[in-house]
This record gives structure tokens, sequence and C-alpha cells, in this order.
């Protein structure tokens, strides 16, 4: 067929016809061709099907490179999306441990420094950082100042679910504050507490800050309990807050009181938060607090608002993830062997 006649098929060789003319009965023995002697035809019909098979040997091998390369392509690429995915365990970059290079050029740094950027590893979980704080504290008072970098960074310590860091945070502030860890520190407070004190909010934190530190803590949180009913709502709220510092069990039954009596919403819910994540008590703390709680989900007395956030404070410290259902509570509860 000419190929002119269809463009689309492909030329190839053409057998050489006086090639079968030349081929002897013997030279067909010799060349291992036994039986009738082979036409062209049957010489051609022969060829193809070899060159049919090395075709599809030939398409299989590439075949199976190209799935092998892309199952290797593919694997390569879950893993790095596995790397760069948000999703997953915690991948840490380095080890969380101070540097030798920078415990050393810690003295040559001004004390603000040195406070933000402890506070800065602390919060990271940094081992020595916290170590470093308590060595290098009572260095810093007078020195350092409450600033936008380190309220940035004393907020999230506070915040942290670390009660180190929490604390480390709170000696911070104090020695930002300028504050002494003496009970005279508490007798120049507590005036500053009183109705009609110009300053009766950074005086009941200073306070809550000296309490957790150990100084005086009991007769802290007396003070405190004094202003929990004030008419002013902005007062009772610093009031509570100030209260959580202290992290004692004394405050537990105080704060629950707030949480079901206090008539602003506001001043609930901050009760409710110190007494299931903010603040200083600890996890076990916050579990004594259950059985009230318990009694809260089937008060009447609550409004909705009130009852949504008893439920998620219970969510909070025990990590169940019950429904707004007192029964379904209490019977969790109930199969913990209380």
């Amino acid at each position: 067929m000419n190929s002119s006649e269809n463009p689309l098929t492909p030329n190839r060789p053409t057998p050489d016809p006086s090639f079968q003319d030349q081929l002897t009965s013997a030279q067909q023995r010799s060349a291992g061709i036994t039986g009738p002697s082979l036409d062209v035809a049957s010489q051609d019909q022969i060829s193809l099907k070899r060159l049919r098979r090395v075709i599809l040997v030939a398409l299989a091998m590439s075949l199976f490179g190209m799935f092998a390369a892309s199952k290797q392509v593919q694997a390569a690429w879950q893993e790095i999306g596995q790397m760069l995915s948000l999703q997953g365990k915690p991948e840490p970059a380095s080890p969380a441990v101070l540097s030798e290079h920078e415990i050393e050029d810690l003295d040559r740094l001004p004390a603000q420094r040195q406070a933000e950027l402890l506070l800065e590893r602390a919060i990271n979980h940094y081992d020595g950082a916290t170590d470093q704080v308590a060595a290098r504290v009572d260095r810093w008072y007078g020195k350092i100042k409450i600033t936008t970098q380190f309220n940035s960074l004393f907020a999230t310590a506070i915040n942290s679910n670390d009660l180190r860091v929490r604390a480390t945070g709170l000696e911070i502030d104090l020695a930002a504050y300028n504050v002494p860890k003496v009970p005279q520190s508490v007798d120049l407070y507590k005036p500053q507490t009183a109705p009609g004190s110009p300053d009766r909010v950074t005086a009941m934190w200073v306070l809550g800050l000296l309490g957790n530190r150990g100084v005086e803590p009991d007769r802290v949180r007396e003070i405190l309990l004094r202003n929990i009913h004030d008419p002013e709502q902005n007062i009772r709220y610093w009031a509570v807050e100030s209260l959580a510092l202290l992290g004692t069990d004394e405050i537990i039954q105080p704060l629950l009181g707030i949480f079901h009596d206090d008539p602003s919403p506001a001043i609930r819910e901050r009760a409710a938060c110190s007494l299931a994540q903010s603040g200083m008590l600890s996890q076990e703390q916050r579990r004594k607090a259950i059985p009230q709680l318990l009694d809260f989900a089937d008060d009447a007395a609550l409004d909705a608002q009130t009852h949504s956030w008893v439920f998620q404070a219970l969510r909070d410290i025990t990590g169940q993830n019950l429904s707004n259902d007192a029964a379904s509570w209490r019977n969790w509860y109930s199969s913990q062997g209380h």
C-alpha cells in the first residue's frame, strides 16, 4: 500500500523478494529452518508476532517502571505534606534546652531583655529556663518594667497549660511591679483595696501575686473576699481574677458561690473560668468543684447561659465530652467510683 494513500500509515521496511530465491534447502536447515519452505508472507507474520511480543514486553516494563516511580513520588510528596501539615503530633525544631551560649550571654543583657528572653524560653518549655528565672528574678526588682513586649509574653505565660510556666510569669510580674515578697508589702497594699482608693484594681492584683508566691496567702484571701460583693462590677471582676491567683483549696467555695450568685453574667463567667481553667488551681484541685457543679446542673434557679457554663466547666475540668445533660454527667461521675 502506498503511504500516500493513507498518510496516517507509518512507513516500515519492505522484505527483499530475492532473499527467498537465494535460500536453498540446505541453507534453510543450517539456519535452523525445518519443514516446508517459508514464503515471504510467513516470515513477515513471524517477524510481526515477535515484534509485537517485544513491544508488549517493553511496554509492560515501562509501565511497571512508571508505576514504581509514581509510588515513590507519591510517597515522597506524602512525607513532605505530612512534615508541613498543621495536623499531627508536635514536631521538634531543636532540643528545648537553653544553650551554653545563651546562658553565657545573659549576664551581658539588660535586665529587661533577660526577663523577656527567659520568660519566652519558659513558655516554650526550655530546660533550665525557669531555674534561671528563679536565680535571677531578685536582681530584676527596680530594673524591669511592664512593657508591651512583656505584657504579650505574660499573657501567653498565664494562659499556659503548665502551672510552672504560669508561676514563672507571676514571679516576673511581681518584680516588674517592684513589690518585695515580704509581709510589709501586704500591709502597704491592703488599704489601697478599700472603697474610694484610686487604684483598687492594681492593689488587688498585686496582693494576688504576693499570696501566690507564699506571702501571707490566708490574709490576702480575706482582703480580696471583702471586695467580691462590691457594687462596682469592675472591682468584683478583678477581685475574682486576683483570688484565682492564690491557687489554694480555700478559694474553691468562694468562686463557686460567685459563679452561682453574682448578678453579672461577666463575673459569673470569670468565676467559672477560674474554677475550670484560668488562675493557679491545679487539675486535682479543680476536680474538687465537680460535686457542686453537678448540683448547679440541676439547679432550676440558674438561667440557660449559666447552665451552659456549668457544663463547659465540667468538660474543661474532666476532659469528658458529654452533652449538656445533668443525668449523663451524674452517671459518668458515679462510674468513676464517687
